[in-house]
């Protein structure tokens, strides 16, 4: 028993050394199970959508729908983190430059109560701006004003049509803002840039509870696909912080795996047990293609889920192989659909090991409650 002590802080000592030697949370405290309790839970923001016809009433009038949907969730979940799933901006939309300004507007609900959180990219988040056909009409572009009135900035911000980069949102979110975990992940995996793992340490704080992996699933300005050498990347860590699969995994990435195609129940059709969900108005839009990624993933008995959003109208969760694909429930007025707006919400207990999740609305109610571990 001695020998598994020590091996297991051995390997406490190295996820630490592997987590914080090229991560921007060095200087953060370490996310923790809540004392007491045992319990933590996450709160999944997805398909935003902030600066949707940005030029118009519709548009911002959208973002401030989106505000009250996340401070109803966040206020009646009081969840301990928070992830936004992708699409947080439409910046095809959006005819400024700097378009972290609307990321930032996104991320305020979550900033104001001072709850951590971290991001993954979606395909629209990056985008290029498409002119409007409408623009070329009798009617003429309309005026457009840099920065928008509806955001708070100051100094002048020229118009420009030619997108933020990926790497420009995230090293300004994480800049800005001491309570983002998110992390420009390696330079070898770009054009990807949200490709990172983090920990959740046990109420103690002694040893990992759980280890949360995000990664880029592309789409925007290159390829909708998690690469080979996503894949690889993630299997190389995934060994390297829990060789024996002791520590349980979750995935976050925002387009689905071509694997959800798989387990999809028909669309429009009632949401039959195995799976468990309430709406389901569409065909899955997976990625390209698939290159290794769900193979590894299954290969590993810690990988407990995968969450992801995209789908605006669907919220199943359905069980494949050895673990479970989620997604996510569209929290943005921007974007297509008028389904109502709402929150998937994980928990996490420690002791023992649990994997908990339901959707929140923004009416306040509650549904699809499933049970995800052991």
């Amino acid at each position: 028993m001695r020998d598994i002590s020590v091996l297991l802080s051995l390997l406490f000592l190295l996820l630490n050394l592997s987590l914080l030697s090229a991560s921007s949370c060095k200087d953060k405290s370490p996310l923790r199970m809540v004392s007491g309790s045992g319990r933590f839970k996450i709160a999944l923001f997805a398909d935003l959508h902030y600066g949707e016809n940005a030029w118009t009433d519709w548009g911002p009038a959208q973002d401030v729908n989106s505000d009250v949907v996340m401070s109803t969730v966040l206020d009646s979940e009081k969840p301990d983190f928070v992830v936004y799933l992708g699409d947080v901006i439409t910046a095809n939309n959006i005819a400024i430059q700097n378009a972290t300004l609307y990321w930032d507007k996104a991320i305020s609900p979550t900033r104001k109560r001072r709850i951590p959180w971290a991001s993954v990219f979606g395909n629209h988040d990056d985008m290029y701006f498409e002119w409007p056909s409408e623009w070329f009409s009798a009617t003429g572009i309309p005026q457009v004003n840099c920065p928008l009135s509806s955001i708070s900035y100051s100094g002048s911000e020229p118009c420009t049509f030619r997108g933020t980069t990926r790497v420009e949102l995230m090293k300004t979110e994480i800049a800005n803002n001491n309570l983002a975990y998110s992390i420009n992940g390696p330079r070898e995996l770009w054009p990807g840039v949200s490709n990172y793992v983090l920990q959740l340490l046990s109420s103690d704080g002694t040893k990992p509870a759980l280890l949360m992996y995000f990664l880029d699933s592309g789409g925007g300005t290159y390829p909708e696909i998690i690469s080979y050498a996503q894949a690889q990347w993630f299997e190389k860590q995934s060994q390297l912080i829990n060789p024996n699969s002791m520590i349980p995994e979750v995935i976050f990435w925002h387009i689905p795996s071509t694997a959800y195609s798989q387990v999809a129940p028909k669309p429009n059709s009632v949401i039959a047990k195995p799976c468990v969900g309430s709406i389901n108005k569409e065909s899955v839009a997976s990625q390209e293609a698939e290159w290794g990624i769900m193979d590894i993933l299954t290969a590993r008995p810690s990988v407990k889920a995968v969450f992801v959003g995209h789908n605006h109208g669907l919220d199943w969760c359905c069980p494949y192989r050895s673990l479970w694909l989620c997604f996510a429930r569209h929290t943005g007025y921007g974007g297509y659909g008028s389904w109502p707006r709402g929150a998937r919400i994980i928990e996490v207990t420690e002791n023992p090991f649990t994997l908990k999740s339901w959707i929140r609305m923004e009416n306040g109610s509650t549904h699809s409650e499933l049970v995800m571990s052991p």
